[in-house]
């Protein structure tokens, strides 16, 4: 295996790696020898960068994040202006997402099943994530009120808990019929009848 100077090259294959065999196999079926051996490194070498497995996953949760608050950015934008059609143009941009990454789902959604409960770290990276995810929609349905666009008889903080809830069921249902019409469907109710004023 060859040595590198950069320091951070054997962290951003760790990561890549991680992120990859995370998504297929799920946390708990990933062993730390299968992410060395993902990445091309030492099994000692993991151990350099992170303390544990569980601080890893941590780890992989926050680029997981960082990636999506990238998306989310890029997506607004290319969006039209009104906010609205830009919360419909966003969602539109990550339902294409899955259907090219054949319906693997959020990576997000898939640790919150698998380790919420056993790792209180994992669960604290999680709520962080998911908070920040709420506060993004929360700021356009804020202006889509504003605007006249969506109901304004609940706070828009509310509103968008309720859009991430039903998104995230969405994706599992999206997992289980390999389909992302669970995904338009909800996305077409949430935004074209239920938020409606």
């Amino acid at each position: 295996m060859a040595r590198t100077a950069d320091k951070t090259d054997i962290p951003r294959r760790l990561t890549e790696a991680g992120y990859q065999l995370f998504t297929r196999d799920g946390y708990n079926a990933t062993g730390i020898q299968h992410i060395a051996d993902q990445a091309g490194v030492p099994k000692g070498s993991f151990y350099n960068h992170f303390d544990s497995k569980e601080a890893f996953a941590a780890a992989i949760i926050r680029h997981y994040t960082d990636w999506v608050n990238d998306a989310w950015d890029q997506c607004l934008a290319s969006a039209p202006a009104e906010a609205l059609p830009a919360i419909q143009h966003i969602f539109a941009r990550f339902i294409a997402h899955h259907a090219q990454t054949q319906c693997q789902g959020c990576l997000v959604g898939n640790f919150a099943a698998e380790v919420a409960e056993s790792s209180p770290l994992c669960r604290d990276v999680l709520k962080a994530s998911m908070a920040d995810w709420r506060a993004r929609l929360a700021t356009l349905l804020r202006r889509a009120q504003d605007e006249g666009a969506v109901r304004r008889d609940i706070d828009a903080l509310t509103l968008s808990t309720f859009c991430w809830d039903a998104w995230e069921g969405a994706l599992l249902r999206m997992k289980v019929e390999h389909s992302v019409q669970a995904l338009d469907d909800t996305v077409n109710l949430l935004l074209k009848q239920l938020l409606r004023p």
